[in-house]
């Protein structure tokens, strides 16, 4: 009997043994990696299409996403491969935020960190009809490769820039030989670059009559580009009149309103009317988008002011001697038709913080005197407090509106600092005009597709890693009026091209960022 049973062990054993080894072996997590980057673990996952957020993993190998979901590892495989853990628990893990509009010197504050600690992972620069003045634009695009830049660069050609250029100048009659000259300067600058920005209220592009602007419109039509315009007129009564000449350009090109704003309109039925010309040029076929950024006040030069008779400096003297009086009753009629001088702050030394109505007091003269004998139009940069928060409110919720900072390293205005981080804390969380996966399309998926970028904005298999992670209810905006350049806080953990850029509010020593070219 005892040998039965050790008989019947032993015969136990061995079919053990041998269903053991029927079973397969455990997979390793990922196989065809051997080497993992990035784990981000136990986060809330929002792929920036607007769906609301799942629980999830995200592997990053290299400068891609290639795993999101349950990563299912054996802790023994996973610890031998992953160079870095990131636990999401508790926080939001999304695509990098993309600045529709924004701008910077990219050769002298390549770190660009005021956009890294508000989520920005890509900004756009050479905006509002001004390029860097270098022909050709790649060469210039060529330095900030080998120079390095903090984020990524989508890069437009300035129409302004082209026109100096080719020299064709304050003309408003180019001839066809300078025209000729743009038109192939634009052409070959569409080849690298996202489209053609246009800035129609100031020189030298103000100058651009219908047939120049339409002429330029087909170029980019053909490169299947895009037109990104500072309208000619964003004040109230004008606005409807500068969106018709775009909605013209666009019966042959992609475009797009930068900073779309009523300045002096008001309320949500002003907000809605707007609107609907907009969604009616869509369902008649035309590709029109727009951004803005959620401030009341705009920030630009000084220029913006006075009448296009006296804006460069040649034109300022003249009127200064013929049109003195003319000019001083133009300057005081526009001023308060803008609110006033008080809701003028400006930005530029030796007047930085200080409104055209602290001018005006502290020098006992009029206003009016001080734009024309202290400042003059190129002479000082300011904030101008003249939108309706009710109305831009409004603008930001439609769904084919998104999100531009319009800022700057050094401009002195909060949206250069606080933005993105002012639609979360807001917008989203303090007033609940957005939810946080519409307010996070609008920031990445609805901005990448604006641009014709392919590979990033949302957080997918295969797309490249630009990646934050953050806690809504933790995100602030620190900047103010008088002190702009407070960085933003709460964006935890910045990714670029899978590498972190900025971490718990420091950033890193080296440049992660790509000048990204079109598709």
């Amino acid at each position: 009997m005892k040998m039965n049973r050790m008989i019947r062990t032993a015969i136990v054993s061995t079919i053990a043994l041998v269903l053991a080894s029927c079973q397969p072996a455990p997979q390793s997590f990922l196989p065809q990696f051997e080497s993992i980057d990035l784990l981000i673990e136990n986060g809330n996952i929002l792929d920036g299409l607007g769906n609301d957020a799942i629980r999830a993993d995200v592997v990053v190998v290299g400068d891609k996403i290639v795993f999101v979901g349950d990563s299912a590892f054996t802790e023994n495989d996973l610890s031998a491969r992953v160079a870095k853990r990131i636990d999401a628990a508790g926080r939001i893990v999304a695509p990098g935020f993309i600045d529709l509009h924004s701008h910077g010197d990219a050769l002298e504050t390549p770190e660009f960190e005021n956009f890294l600690a508000m989520g920005v992972t890509t900004i756009t620069l050479g905006q509002d009809g001004s390029s860097p003045d270098v022909i050709p634009l790649s060469d210039w695009m060529n330095e900030v490769s080998a120079k390095g830049i903090g984020t990524n660069l989508a890069m437009f050609v300035g129409h302004g820039t082209l026109r100096d250029q080719s020299g064709i100048g304050l003309g408003t009659a180019p001839e066809p030989e300078g025209l000729d000259r743009m038109f192939g300067m634009l052409d070959e600058a569409l080849e690298y670059t996202f489209g053609l920005s246009t800035g129609l209220e100031y020189n030298p592009g103000l100058n651009a009559n219908t047939d120049e602007l339409r002429a330029l419109a087909k170029i980019v039509g053909r490169r299947d580009r895009m037109i990104m315009s500072h309208m000619r007129n964003e004040d109230d009564d004008q606005l409807e009149a500068s969106i018709a000449e775009l909605l013209d350009q666009g019966e042959d090109a992609r475009v797009h309103i930068s900073h779309l704003k009523s300045v002096y309109g008001k309320g949500n039925d002003r907000a809605d009317q707007i609107l609907r010309i907009l969604a009616d040029a869509r369902a008649s076929g035309t590709e029109i988008t727009a951004e803005i950024y959620p401030y009341s006040a705009s920030y630009t030069g000084i220029g913006i002011v006075f009448p296009v008779w006296a804006k460069t400096d040649e034109q300022f003297e003249i009127a200064k001697v013929e049109r003195r009086d003319e000019l001083a009753t133009y300057l005081h009629d526009r001023v308060n038709q803008r609110n006033g001088p008080e809701a003028t702050l400006l930005g530029t030394d030796p007047w930085t913080g200080k409104t055209l109505a602290d001018l005006a007091h502290e020098m006992e003269m009029p206003f009016e005197d001080i734009l024309i004998d202290v400042i003059g139009p190129n002479g000082a940069s300011g904030a101008y407090f003249v939108m309706n928060d009710q109305l831009q409110a409004r603008l930001l919720q439609d769904p084919d509106v998104g999100v531009c900072s319009d800022g700057s390293p050094t401009g002195f205005h909060p949206r250069g600092h606080g933005t993105f981080a002012r639609i979360i804390e807001s917008y989203v969380v303090n007033d609940k005009l957005l939810t946080l996966p519409e307010a996070v399309r609008k920031m990445t998926s609805f901005a990448a597709g604006v641009l014709g970028i392919s590979d990033r904005g949302t957080v997918q298999e295969n797309m490249k890693a630009d990646l934050i992670v953050f806690d809504p209810a933790k995100v602030r905006e620190t900047a103010t009026y008088p002190e702009p350049f407070q960085l933003a806080d709460g964006f935890d953990v910045v990714i670029v091209n899978g590498m972190i850029a900025r971490e718990n509010g420091q950033v890193g020593t080296e440049l992660h960022g790509q000048v990204l070219k079109p598709r």
